[in-house]
């Protein structure tokens, strides 16, 4: 009995917006135990039916599309504190995914059934503002990042994603390719090109930024 008040503490605390909800709706969100699921984990392929919203509790989540060739281009990621877009869109429009998901550490969730989810959005105007107002972030970032890819040059947006993620980043070149939409030949040719110039040092899975100052500087141009 603790342990299902302390996961619901948990989940509160995470996301205060589910204490406004009324405690029936409530008690069937928490009848289920939170999912526990080991890193490196597919929690979801396109082409896939979607099984219930996700609430994030811990950890984090790459959301990813890839094209026919292989290359694949990270779309977001899901934090502690948050849920899945592609998710509620799935639900909402009875349609199946359109990108993978993957955990990117241990995670636990708890994922909200379909039917739960619509009672939710038509009866909980507090919840419904929650997931909608995600909506609209995402939708700037995923904004962000089609200017990014369309109008900014590799060099630079790599310069930007270092500056972002450093000063020491835990990754290989294959999956700096991938968040930028690019392949690793090209990625591992402009790190060298940094480290040549002293803006960064390059270890096995590991780029640590030396000089943040110039790559902020170069990112601009």
């Amino acid at each position: 009995m603790s342990d299902e008040r302390t996961d619901t503490a948990r989940l509160l605390e995470r996301f205060p917006v589910l204490a406004q909800l009324p405690a029936q709706q409530l008690e069937a969100l928490t009848a289920s135990a939170p999912q526990r699921v080991p890193a490196g984990t597919v929690l979801f392929e396109a082409g896939a039916r979607c099984e219930g919203f996700p609430l994030l509790v811990d950890g984090s989540v790459r959301v990813s599309a890839s094209s026919e060739g292989g290359r694949e281009i990270v779309l977001y990621r899901v934090a502690p504190g948050e849920g899945c877009i592609l998710s509620g869109g799935c639900l909402l429009g009875h349609d199946s995914y359109r990108a993978r998901g993957v955990a990117e550490t241990e995670l636990t969730l708890v994922r909200i059934p379909p039917a739960l989810f619509q009672e939710l959005l038509l009866q909980s105007e507090p919840f419904r503002r929650f997931v909608f107002d995600m909506y609209g972030s995402r939708l700037a970032e995923v904004m962000e990042l089609l200017e990014e890819v369309a109008f900014r040059k590799l060099d630079t947006r790599l310069a930007r994603l270092l500056v972002q993620r450093g000063p020491v980043i835990e990754t290989t070149h294959q999956a700096l390719a991938d968040e930028l939409g690019s392949v690793r030949v090209f990625v591992s040719r402009l790190l060298r090109s940094f480290e040549e110039r002293g803006w960064v040092q390059l270890g096995r899975e590991r780029v640590t930024v030396t000089d943040p100052k110039a790559l902020v500087t170069f990112s601009r141009q």
